[in-house]
């Protein structure tokens, strides 16, 4: 695999940055993950203005210019083959004696890199628990300090489940890592975009091909009651869960409307 580090294209095995990167010691950095379709990058102007608002979000001007992004992507996938890939680009705060508040010289640490984004023609349904959500009140932010995300994925795992939807208040914010929807009398539904969730852009898509979905707000009650839901992100695209808390999803299998949605998405 060959990744972008600053300015170079080099072997992953070959890619280093300092221990006092700040990415490394504070977590201080964002990031996305973009799907690419034979080889052509996907609603690459979605993902970089998402980018952008997490830069905003944490006081980090963006490094480059969405053409330079654009060559830097379409580079690190040329030199991988192309084909169906998953890009994931970091950008943080870069290199400074540790110390709290913002070093006063900046220089980025910038990195993309690119697996192969392995598709299956009917994706296979998944099964979730709920849990509460303890994160920050800063989700929408795509932040590389995932550790709160990461101990909720890992309560699903240990749990034999594919995936933690999160309460909050008694409604539904998001997944883990992933969006959600549910489908209520035939009515698509998910959250409104809020701090509490990141705004996905496959989220956006369905929102897109399904104009008769709502945004609003889903209790716990409803989630519960469903007829059917879905989990979004940009490399699982869109998922049906079957099973939550170990019970049934409506009928328990995968529902006509998820159906619809994912050859719509195909379409696309």
């Amino acid at each position: 695999m060959i990744v972008y580090l600053n300015g170079e294209f080099l072997p992953l095995e070959e890619a280093r940055v300092p221990v006092l990167d700040r990415g490394f010691i504070f977590g201080d950095g964002v990031y996305e993950v973009i799907p690419v379709y034979n080889g052509l990058i996907f609603k690459l102007a979605e993902h970089l203005q998402r980018l952008e608002n997490s830069l905003s979000g944490i006081k980090l001007a963006n490094p480059f210019t969405t053409e330079e992004w654009t060559g830097i992507l379409n580079s690190v996938i040329t030199r991988n083959d192309g084909g169906d890939r998953s890009i994931y680009l970091q950008v943080t705060r870069g290199i400074a004696k540790r110390d709290h508040q913002f070093p006063q010289v900046v220089n980025p640490t910038v990195l993309v890199m690119s697996n192969p984004l392995n598709r299956v023609a009917v994706p296979a349904p998944i099964t979730a628990i709920t849990c509460e959500d303890t994160r920050w009140k800063r989700c929408d932010i795509k932040s590389i300090a995932l550790l709160p995300n990461i101990l909720l994925r890992q309560a699903a795992v240990e749990a034999g489940a594919n995936e933690a939807i999160l309460i909050r208040d008694g409604f539904v914010t998001e997944g883990a890592a992933s969006n959600v929807f549910i489908v209520e009398n035939g009515v698509v539904i998910t959250p409104p975009k809020s701090n509490f969730i990141l705004p996905g852009i496959t989220r956006d898509i369905v929102l897109e091909i399904m104009p008769s979905a709502k945004e609003q707000n889903i209790s716990e009650a409803q989630l519960r009651s469903a007829d059917e839901i879905w989990v979004t992100s940009s490399t699982r695209e869109i998922l049906p869960v079957i099973s939550l808390d170990n019970q049934p999803v409506g009928t328990g299998e995968v529902g006509a409307v998820w159906s619809q949605v994912l050859e719509l998405y195909k379409q696309l």
